[in-house]
C-alpha cells in the first residue's frame, strides 16, 4: 500500500511538471510525425535511387519494373503521411488555422492533407533529377579519391556519399517549406556519419566529402560546383548576438565558390566570407573574410621541439 501511495505521488509530481515548463510538453494538439517512420521511409526512398545496392532482393532487368512500382506505391502514402502532421502541427504558426481555436478546423486539415499530397507526389517525381545529381557527386568521389576502387565502393562504403545523399532528398523537402522533417532526416545522417549538413544549405553538382568525421555546413552556407572538403571543417556562423530575432533571417553562413578545395580542420566563417573560384584553404586554418579567387591559404607550421 505503502509503494503504492509513494507511486502516486512520483506521479503527481510529474504531472505538476508538465504544468510547469510547458515547453517541451506535446500532450495536445496534432500528432508529431514519427522519426522511425521518416527514417525508414528515408532509406526506401535511397534504395530506389541505388538501385540493388541496400535490397537483400535480386533486382534485374525483369522485376525492376514491378519492384520501383511496388517500393513506390509502398513509399508514397508514408510520405504523404508523415508531410501531412508536420503541416498540421506547424499550422497555426504558419497562419492557416484560426488562433482563438486550439485545434485545426476541417479546411484546415483538408489545405494541409492536399499540400502534403502534392509535395510527396513532387518528391517521386523528383527521384530521377536527384540520381543524376547524385551519381555526378559518385563520380567527383571517385575522381577526388585514388583510394576508392570503384563507384559501387563509394556507395556502399563512404560516409560523406550517404551524408550527400541525405542531405539532396532533405533540402528538397526544406525549399518547399516542409517542417521538422529535413531536419530529423539531416540530424539522422549526422548520427549516422558525423557529417552535419543543414537541409538549408545550396550546394552545387560534383561535390565531394572525403572522410567526412566532423565536418559541418550550416543552413545559409552556399556552395558551387566541384568543391572538395576534408574531414573537420566547419563552414559556420560567427557568434550569434543576443537579440538574434533579425539574424535567423540573414546569411551567416560562407560562400565557396566554384573548384574549390578544403582541407581538414579549416574553420570558415560568416555571411559575407566568400572563397573565390579555384582556391584552395590549408588545414586547421581560420578564415573570417573572403579569398580571392585561386588564392591558396596556409597557416604557419608549428616549430617543432625535439628532444633525445
Amino acid at each position: 500500500m505503502k509503494k503504492r501511495q509513494n507511486l502516486e505521488k512520483t506521479v503527481d509530481r510529474i504531472i505538476e511538471s508538465y504544468d510547469r515548463h510547458g515547453g517541451i510538453n506535446h500532450i495536445r494538439g496534432p500528432n508529431l510525425p514519427s522519426r522511425e517512420e521518416i527514417v525508414e521511409t528515408l532509406e526506401s526512398l535511397i534504395t530506389i535511387i541505388f538501385p540493388g545496392f541496400f535490397t537483400r532482393e535480386v533486382i534485374d532487368r525483369d522485376n525492376v519494373r514491378f519492384w520501383v512500382g511496388a517500393e513506390c506505391s509502398r513509399i508514397y502514402p508514408r510520405i504523404e503521411d508523415q508531410i501531412n502532421k508536420s503541416l498540421r502541427y506547424f499550422c497555426l504558426q504558419w497562419g492557416d488555422c484560426r488562433p482563438d481555436t486550439d485545434a485545426c478546423l476541417i479546411e484546415d486539415l483538408e489545405a494541409c492533407l492536399v499540400r502534403a499530397r502534392k509535395i510527396a507526389r513532387a518528391l517521386l517525381r523528383e527521384l530521377p533529377a536527384l540520381r543524376r545529381v547524385l551519381f555526378q557527386d559518385v563520380q567527383a568521389h571517385f575522381t577526388g579519391d585514388p583510394a576508392a576502387k570503384s563507384l559501387d565502393e563509394i556507395i556502399l562504403a563512404y560516409p560523406g556519399m550517404l551524408a550527400i545523399s541525405v542531405y539532396r532528398i532533405a533540402h528538397f523537402l526544406w525549399r518547399r517549406q516542409v517542417p521538422l522533417l529535413p531536419r530529423i532526416m539531416s540530424e539522422y545522417a549526422h548520427t549516422r556519419t558525423g557529417i552535419d549538413i543543414h537541409p538549408g544549405a545550396r550546394i552545387g553538382n560534383h561535390f565531394m566529402i572525403d572522410h567526412g568525421t566532423g565536418v559541418v555546413i550550416g543552413e545559409t552556407t552556399v556552395i558551387g560546383d566541384h568543391v572538395r572538403i576534408y574531414q573537420g571543417v566547419t563552414l559556420g556562423a560567427l557568434a550569434v548576438p543576443e537579440d538574434a530575432g533579425e539574424y535567423r533571417d540573414v546569411k551567416r553562413h560562407p560562400t565557396i565558390r566554384d573548384r574549390v578545395t578544403i582541407y581538414s580542420g579549416a574553420t570558415i566563417l560568416g555571411g559575407k566570407t566568400v572563397i573565390g573560384k579555384g582556391a584552395v584553404i590549408g588545414g586547421n586554418v581560420w578564415i573570417t573574410r573572403s579569398v580571392a579567387p585561386g588564392a591558396k591559404v596556409f597557416g604557419e607550421p608549428p616549430a617543432l621541439a625535439i628532444r633525445t
